[in-house]
Formats: structure tokens, C-alpha cells, sequence
């Protein structure tokens, strides 16, 4: 089980001393590897994983897609210290069925009777849902942003049609005020 950092030169300076710490409590820790990547010197490795921002949290374990996870806790050191020593090393699974309760386990032995292609095809109806919901967030993201870009160009035209209207009212009510303050002085 592994937890990576993946990163540009530069972009991750917020999190390093968070981040060595963590490794430093870790390092004798055999269940559980802190590793660093940088993007600039590795690119592809960073494509494989599907890292697009910087700096890029990623977390591996039996339960993980294959290019990891991301990780969205906290990014001080005790964040990351406590989901490393909860979520990291020896979880319940097939390799570690001691660590499952009964309904685990029992869900273990009827997918470990399936055939492997019925087992290959329910995990990838699972990661097509999850496609299909992050499509969905990005669908919606446009939405929004047409919505936004309509709402601003609006609101911009509905400004540019009143601001000459204003102005001249405010040249108005400064004359008006000029004409008043005047009169005030000749009395």
C-alpha cells in the first residue's frame, strides 16, 4: 500500500514539509510506502495515472483502481497521518479476509465463485458508473458555465444600455446639487 505524491518543480511547496514529515513517520513502517513523483522529470508516469493539477495526491491499495485513487483530505501533516494509518496497509479483502466481518466475507465467497469474466465485467459495470458520474459532473459544469456566461452577457448588455441613461441623470443631480449648494451661498 502505497501513498504518492505527484507533482511539478515548483507547485507543491505548500504541502513538502507535511509531506517529508509524513514519510519520516512511515519509513519503518513496511505495509505502508511514501513515495514522490515529479511530473516535470516524469511525465508519463504522471499521464498513466491521469494526473491533471499540481500537486496531485494519489493513494494504492488492494481496493484501488489500478491507477490509484485520489486522495481529497486535509493537507497538513496530521490529515495526512491519519488517513495514511487508517486507510493505508492490511484492509479487509481477499488477501486479508481475517480483517473482514461476516458480511465482507460472505460477499468475498460469492464473488470468488464467479467466473473471472462474470467478475472482470461486474467490476467494469461499476467503473463505467463511475465514469458515467464524473461525465455527469462535467456535463453539468458546462451547463452551469453556459448559464454563467449567458447570465454575465445579461447582465453586461443590460449595463451597457442603462449606463448612458445614468449618466446623464447623474450630470442631472450634480447640476441640481451645484444649483442648490449655489443658491445656499447667495442667501
Amino acid at each position: 500500500m502505497f501513498f504518492l505524491i505527484l507533482h511539478r518543480c515548483g507547485h507543491c511547496k505548500a504541502i513538502a514539509p507535511a509531506w517529508k514529515q509524513l514519510g519520516e513517520a512511515f519509513a519503518d513502517n513496511e505495509d505502508v510506502i511514501i513515495g514522490e513523483v515529479d511530473c516535470t522529470k516524469e511525465e508519463s508516469t504522471c499521464q498513466k495515472y491521469g494526473v491533471q493539477g499540481y500537486p496531485t495526491l494519489k493513494y494504492f491499495t488492494g481496493a484501488t483502481a489500478a491507477t490509484g485513487d485520489a486522495y481529497q483530505g486535509g493537507r497538513d501533516f496530521e490529515a495526512l497521518k491519519a488517513f495514511a494509518t487508517e486507510s493505508l496497509g492490511p484492509t479487509c479483502g481477499a488477501e486479508n479476509i481475517d480483517l473482514c466481518d461476516a458480511d465482507q466475507k460472505k460477499v468475498i465467497a460469492e464473488k470468488q465463485a464467479l467466473a473471472p469474466e462474470a467478475l472482470d465485467a461486474e467490476i467494469e459495470g461499476l467503473e463505467g458508473e463511475i465514469k458515467k458520474a464524473g461525465d455527469d459532473l462535467d456535463e453539468l459544469l458546462k451547463s452551469l458555465q453556459a448559464q454563467y456566461e449567458a447570465g454575465k452577457k445579461a447582465k453586461d448588455d443590460t449595463v451597457a444600455a442603462i449606463s448612458p441613461k445614468m449618466a446623464l441623470l447623474r450630470s442631472v443631480q450634480r447640476a441640481n446639487v451645484a444649483k442648490t449648494t449655489e443658491a445656499k451661498t447667495e442667501l
